[in-house]
C-alpha cells in the first residue's frame, strides 16, 4: 500500500447519480489494473473506491462514484473530495489495495463482469489489455438497471473495435423505449452466451449480494473457483 497526497483536478456528471473524479497525485501511484484505493476522510474512517484509469497513468487516479442521498457512504466521500477541490487542498489516498487484480500470467480467455459502477473495475483491466496488445478473447459485460447509466458505451465499443479479440456486452435489465441488446441480469447473459465457463478466468465488481449470487451461479455453470476474482469474496460467505 503506498500513501498518497493528491490535488482534485475536477469533478465531472456522467449521470445523474454518477461522477467521475480526476485526482493528480504528488508521485508516481503505484497500483495494478483491478486494485482499488482507499479516500481517507479520518484516522478510522476510510472509503474504498475502484481505481478506473491504468497503471500507466501513474500520475492521474480516475474514480467513479455513484452517490445519491440514499447512498452516505459514496456521497460522503464525494462531498470531501468536493470541499478539497473548492479550497484548493490535498486529499489523502491509499492506493494499490486488492487482491483480485489482473493476471496476465496464463492464456485462458477473459470475461470481465460490471455491474453499475463497478464498471470502473474492469475499466482500468481492460484499457490496460488493450494497451499491452493482448491477444487472448476477452468479453466485457457491463449491466446496468436503465439505457442511460451506460455512461461509457461509446467508449467502450470504441475499445472492442480496436483488437479483434474484444467483445463489448453491454445488458439492460429494465429497457425503457428501444433497446435491441442484451436484457435482464448480467451475469445470466453471460451464461446465455457461453456453453461453459470452466476454460475461463472471471473478475467482477458489484455490489456484494449481487456478487455472491454470480459466484454461486458461475460455479454451477462450470465455472472454477480458483480462476474467480472479486474483492467482495472476502466479505461474504
Amino acid at each position: 500500500m503506498q500513501t498518497l497526497q493528491a490535488n482534485v483536478q475536477s469533478i465531472s456528471p456522467l449521470t445523474e447519480f454518477v461522477y467521475k473524479v480526476i485526482l493528480t497525485p504528488n508521485e508516481a501511484a503505484q497500483f495494478e489494473a483491478g486494485h482499488y484505493c482507499q479516500l481517507v476522510l479520518g484516522e478510522k474512517d476510510k472509503r474504498a473506491f475502484s481505481i478506473a484509469s491504468r497503471p500507466s497513468q501513474q500520475h492521474q487516479i480516475e474514480l467513479h462514484i455513484g452517490a445519491s442521498g440514499a447512498d452516505s457512504y459514496a456521497m460522503q466521500a464525494l462531498e470531501h473530495l468536493k470541499e478539497h477541490l473548492a479550497n484548493g487542498t490535498q486529499a489523502t489516498l491509499e492506493v494499490g489495495l486488492g487482491v483480485s487484480q489482473l493476471r496476465l500470467d496464463c492464456d485462458r480467455p477473459l470475461v470481465l463482469l460490471a455491474g453499475g459502477t463497478g464498471f470502473s473495475y474492469v475499466k482500468s483491466m481492460a484499457d490496460h489489455l488493450a494497451e499491452v496488445g493482448c491477444e487472448r478473447p476477452v468479453f466485457f459485460y457491463w449491466g446496468v438497471k436503465h439505457e442511460d447509466a451506460l455512461y461509457a458505451k461509446e467508449e467502450m465499443q470504441a475499445w472492442a473495435a480496436s483488437n479483434p479479440h474484444f467483445t463489448f456486452i453491454p445488458v439492460v435489465e429494465q429497457p425503457q423505449g428501444e433497446w435491441h441488446g442484451h436484457t435482464g441480469l448480467v451475469h445470466e447473459a453471460v451464461m446465455k452466451d457461453i456453453v461453459s465457463l470452466e476454460p475461463y478466468t472471471i473478475y467482477m465488481a458489484g455490489r456484494f449480494d449481487m456478487i455472491g449470487a454470480v459466484r454461486d451461479d458461475f460455479i454451477a455453470h462450470g465455472a472454477l473457483r480458483e480462476h474467480m476474482y472479486a474483492d467482495a469474496f472476502a466479505f461474504i460467505k
